[in-house]
């Protein structure tokens, strides 16, 4: 369970590295030679990629059209290159997704604000609460803690890894005081005397202390700010012959399959000694287990990405202004998982479409009322979009002001504010009216 859950995160270019070691330091996994994908043919993916799009004339690979093909595939460079989302970042989009009140986002903020790169709070909460914040924090803080990754919001390790035991339903009994009390025995490696000290059998001491290294005491450890990288989308939604085309990207991935010689081994009794048996059977466990994960990852993708074109069908068809407001919990009834599943699946992956490469997070949007007679909800990126067109299409002698742009979206049946027209301004990197040429 712990190896599925933490493959569903993983993109191309990382799960083909995981496969890479798992086939180094497992006998009893080949690659199937059958399928096209070898080994070798995943070593180098950036170069690869660069090859792939070498040539392309994709108007979503450059940020506005071009008629010089060197500027053009720039730009494409440019605009594939992924970069780390921080810890921060993934929880606060979670949070935004949820549904929560006012006061409970404000104060979600500031909590994860708060905390360091492992998931620790830097301070602790009760020094930055407001006071109408008292009564609400023991929620806000449960809601945070269940969000990918999971055992956030803690003061250090041990709470960490209470936090994650208490959210586990195969938690083995005595797990907690095992975590909070005998962390250093487990280490020394005296678990008969752990046994006898809570009436149990040493095998159970073994399951307890290997629950305890599936669980991790600094969550926060797989995000970071790491060299970026060349995106390999994960899937392809375009569309062709006035029809909307989904392609999952698992031809990408080797098919593994069992060694029947290894597999063979393990069946010779007379010739194989019982430990060399045992280590065989663990090995296809081990490796039945990996292509099993594989298989649950790229069958959850693709129902996540058929989702996706149901829900964003506008999008896909028309572009980024046609998005409408969408949360991990219609993609998760959708496709009857848990919201987490979807956070998981939705983590650094990508989506090639005919307006451009996005981040499958790009999708998950707030929803903005309209005061339209049609009643009509915006997404808050769709909402962007719109700012962006206003202030490109605009040929007025004076520049565009920012309560200028909120009365023109009011005409449209968008009701915002100047400052937060000010906010998505910024995130679209456009300088003020002050600043900008236009």
């Amino acid at each position: 369970m712990y190896q599925s859950m933490e493959l569903l995160a993983l993109p191309i270019t990382d799960l083909q590295a995981r496969i890479r070691d798992e086939i180094e330091k497992n006998p009893a996994l080949e690659i199937n030679s059958d399928k096209s994908v070898s080994l070798q043919a995943i070593e180098r993916p950036s170069s690869r990629v660069r090859d792939a799009f070498e040539n392309t004339s994709d108007p979503g690979f450059i940020s506005r059209a071009s008629s010089d093909q060197s500027d053009a595939k720039q730009q494409f460079l440019e605009g594939a290159l992924a970069r780390g989302e921080s810890l921060q970042d993934h929880l606060l989009w979670q949070l935004h997704m949820s549904p929560v009140t006012p006061e409970q986002q404000e104060l979600g903020e500031m909590l994860i604000s708060n905390i360091d790169d492992n998931g620790f709070f830097r301070q602790p909460p009760q020094d930055i609460l407001l006071d109408h914040h008292q009564q609400i924090l023991d929620d806000v803080l449960a809601l945070i803690r269940e969000f990918d990754p999971p055992g956030v919001c803690a003061e250090g390790p041990i709470e960490s890894l209470v936090i994650q035991t208490r959210m586990r339903g195969d938690a083995p009994e005595h797990g907690e005081a095992f975590i909070t009390r005998e962390l250093d025995e487990l280490r020394k490696g005296r678990f008969d005397q752990l046994a006898r000290d809570y009436g149990i059998t040493r095998d159970d001491v073994e399951d307890i202390f290997a629950f305890i290294k599936t669980l991790n005491p600094y969550p926060g450890s797989s995000f970071g700010s790491a060299s970026p990288d060349y995106i390999v989308p994960d899937i392809t939604i375009r569309k062709r012959d006035k029809q909307l085309r989904l392609y999952i990207h698992d031809d990408q991935i080797p098919e593994l399959k069992i060694d029947a010689e290894f597999q063979q081994m393990g069946q010779e009794e007379d010739h194989v000694s019982r430990e060399a048996r045992r280590y065989i059977q663990q090995s296809i466990r081990d490796a039945n287990w990996l292509i099993s994960s594989i298989e649950m990852r790229n069958n959850t993708l693709r129902k996540v990405g058929a989702a996706l074109m149901k829900y964003q069908y506008e999008f896909f068809l028309k572009g980024p202004k046609f998005l409408h407001p969408m949360t991990l919990r219609h993609i998760a009834e959708e496709i009857s998982v848990h919201e987490t599943t979807v956070s998981r699946i939705s983590q650094a992956k990508f989506i090639q479409t005919d307006w451009g490469i996005f981040p499958i997070k790009y999708f998950f949007s707030s929803a903005i009322s309209s005061t339209s007679k049609e009643g009509i909800d915006y997404a808050k990126n769709s909402v962007k979009e719109i700012i962006r067109e206003l202030i490109e299409e605009y040929t007025g002698s004076k520049r565009l002001s920012d309560q200028k742009i909120s009365d023109m979206l009011a005409q449209q049946g968008i009701k915002i504010a100047r400052r937060t027209v000010a906010k998505y301004r910024r995130e679209l990197n456009i300088e003020s009216s002050f600043e900008r040429s236009i």
